[in-house]
């Protein structure tokens, strides 16, 4: 598999990583033996970067991924949580104390000393400015408890002030065939600074699998069921924020691209893949077969010229009115 760099975290991890929210909740039932399955597929398929947080099934997708490390000692992982959704989203809640609470519970949790990387999960805006808050990552990074840290954020904004601060790492931002809006300054921004680009929710909460229609349900415990209008946590994190027949009707406009040879989520990958700046994308799985036909897309070759215009298209006639503007 192709090896990109986090040139702030000295780490050079497969351009294809594993997202393991799945693994935790809001997604329906994945049961234990599931969860070690896919994550033994994806590894053993190439995937060295693993995306988790604090709050995936508070805390059961960094368990699942700690009984894995213990099951592959000198695997070489790059293991990525999140925190800070532990609390009412407010910017007095981002204070060292409970940093370190969080990130001593995800080291017990993932069976770790040092967490290879932290990020903030979302904050609100104040907390991209607020230098205390920076000051008390840096104090982590010294005590090593973290080897480094990033931001997940909402907005390209958000992004942006991130990007401007010297000791983050990574920004990790949903981009997709449906959310283009990265592309014009933050993935040019990032790789000017340095800082790794983590891009999350790679195929629209699976819309982009090319496997839903207008008949298609999921379960109440599913976020596609109950965040679908922004009900649970922003909206932007489920299909994108793009309204689901909307969604249906631009993958139905490019899967006349997919041809043979590929899936449709997999040219959805692989378009991630193309974008300039990406380091990693961190498609989620639910079984084995999903994880190993995600990595698949990294030895696909690159889209041609045509595709990416033809995407573009697409995007510009059916999407960006609805959603560029908005994060």
């Amino acid at each position: 598999m192709e090896q990109r760099t986090f040139a702030r975290l000295g780490r050079t991890v497969g351009v294809m990583g594993l997202g393991a929210w799945q693994l935790g909740a809001d997604w329906g039932t994945v049961t234990e033996d599931d969860a070690m399955a896919v994550l033994a597929a994806a590894v053993d398929a190439g995937v060295t970067f693993l995306d988790t947080a604090d709050v995936y099934g508070d805390g059961r997708s960094e368990q699942l991924i700690g009984r894995f490390l213990r099951s592959r000692p000198g695997a070489g992982l790059t293991v990525a949580t999140k925190m800070g959704r532990r609390v009412e989203q407010r910017p007095e809640g981002y204070t060292l104390a409970h940093f370190r609470e969080w990130i001593d519970r995800s080291r017990a949790n993932l069976g770790v000393d040092t967490l290879d990387l932290v990020q903030l999960h979302c904050p609100p805006t104040a907390v991209f400015a607020d230098d205390a808050v920076f000051d008390a990552l840096d104090t982590l990074v010294a005590e090593k408890a973290i080897a480094g840290y990033g931001v997940s954020v909402e907005t390209t904004d958000q992004a942006l002030t991130a990007i401007a601060r010297p000791g983050v790492a990574s920004v990790q931002i949903i981009l997709n065939a449906l959310r283009h809006k990265p592309l014009d300054r933050v993935l040019p921004a990032a790789a000017a600074a340095g800082v790794g680009i983590i891009a999350r929710v790679p195929l629209a909460s699976g819309l982009l699998s090319g496997r839903y229609d207008e008949h298609t349900t999921f379960p109440a415990d599913d976020h596609r069921t109950f965040n679908r209008h922004g009900e649970a946590f922003d909206v932007g994190e489920t299909f994108s924020g793009v309204d689901f027949d909307l969604g249906l009707a631009a993958v139905r406009r490019l899967s006349p691209l997919v041809g043979p040879g590929r899936t449709m989520a997999q040219f959805a990958l692989r378009w991630v893949l193309d974008q300039p700046g990406v380091t990693v994308v961190i498609p989620g799985a639910r079984d084995a077969g999903q994880a190993r036909g995600n990595v698949a897309a990294a030895d696909l070759p690159p889209l041609t010229p045509q595709e990416l215009t033809a995407v573009r298209e697409v995007y510009d006639e059916l999407i960006r009115p609805r959603v560029h503007d908005r994060w």
